[in-house]
């Protein structure tokens, strides 16, 4: 896997400046190196994986930071259950399904804490004139993407589809595409439909919608939020992605949303969490220059009901000093 061995070579190189430590103290002793799990680089996850990376590594010393693309939360929650990563974006129904061993973790249970609470997910049901496609029911005998594997763009894509009443795997011809492919295929006509969930704007939803001669719809199903809590727990809301967020929406698109949160594992110490925690919220207009959805990176949305782990001891401790009880 790519994102190993560009750690590898971190490693590396971190090993020959230890040997030039001056004093008898190794310089690579002092050295922390985060791997973050962020996405596909059509998505949020990814530049705003990188912002985060830099703002570690610039403003934290004796620590470099990466942003790793991979599959999405699926795949980043299991890179820090094998070690191969620190830090992870995550959605909170992926990761509540990590910590409890259920569905894409049957394997094992991984052990996680929360070190920020994020910015919303809003589920994307795309489609295009010509298609028929007018609301959820439609999608039946339709060709769907449902999302890239090792992504919670796919636990949530079957829950919503569960709850519209429709099988997965017998009413539709089902693809299993990263968003920016999906693009590229409804562009084609290889697909009539796909799923994806993100921050907004997401940037290959944007070039879709920005097409010449494609008119891009967006699906209403904030609906089914109720009948995915009842058997999920209460993870998703209703929302909304207001018309002209993507060129051509001529009207407010009701859908479904889930919080992100940044994870890590069990073994990340209080002061690291700490200091992770602080530089990220003080640094947060840094964050936000590479994409507005980390406006919502503040301390008034790190409430417990907002993530389905508990937060690291280290987080906490920083919350307390601005005030936030609980």
């Amino acid at each position: 896997m790519d994102q190993i061995t560009r750690r590898g070579f971190n490693l590396g190189f971190g090993a020959g400046v230890a040997a030039l430590g001056l004093g008898g103290v190794p310089a690579f002793a002092q050295q922390k190196t985060y791997a973050i799990g962020t996405g596909g680089t059509g998505g949020v996850y990814y530049p705003l994986g990188g912002a985060v990376a830099s703002v570690l590594s610039k403003h934290l010393p004796g620590v470099q930071a990466t942003a790793e693309v991979t599959g999405g939360s699926v795949d980043n929650l299991k890179l820090i259950a094998s070690g191969q990563s620190e830090i992870a974006f995550t959605m909170a129904d992926a990761a509540l399904d990590a910590a409890n061993g259920q569905d894409k973790f049957k394997s094992g249970k991984v052990a996680l804490r929360t070190l920020l609470v994020l910015y919303p997910n809003r589920m994307h049901v795309v489609t295009v004139e010509g298609t028929g496609i007018d609301k959820m029911s439609d999608l039946k005998g339709k060709r769907v993407s449902t999302g890239s594997p090792g992504s919670a763009t796919e636990v949530m894509a079957f829950r919503v589809i569960e709850a519209a009443g429709l099988d997965k795997d017998k009413d539709m011809k089902r693809e299993r595409l990263s968003v920016a492919e999906s693009v590229n295929a409804i562009k084609d006509r290889k697909i009539d439909a796909f799923f994806w969930v993100g921050g907004i704007p997401t940037a290959a939803v944007t070039d879709l919608g920005a097409t010449p001669g494609v008119k891009m719809k967006l699906i209403d199903h904030a609906d089914m939020a109720e009948k995915m809590n009842a058997k999920y727990g209460k993870l998703y809301s209703p929302s909304t992605i207001a018309k002209g967020v993507y060129p051509g929406t001529t009207a407010d698109n009701k859908n479904t949303e889930v919080w992100n949160i940044l994870v890590t594992g069990d073994k990340m110490s209080d002061d690291d969490a700490y200091k992770i925690v602080k530089v990220l919220l003080e640094k947060k207009a840094d964050l936000v220059a590479v994409h507005k959805e980390a406006e919502a990176f503040s301390i008034d949305n790190q409430v417990q009901d907002r993530s389905s782990i508990p937060f690291h001891p280290g987080a906490l401790r920083y919350f307390k000093e601005q005030g936030v009880k609980g």
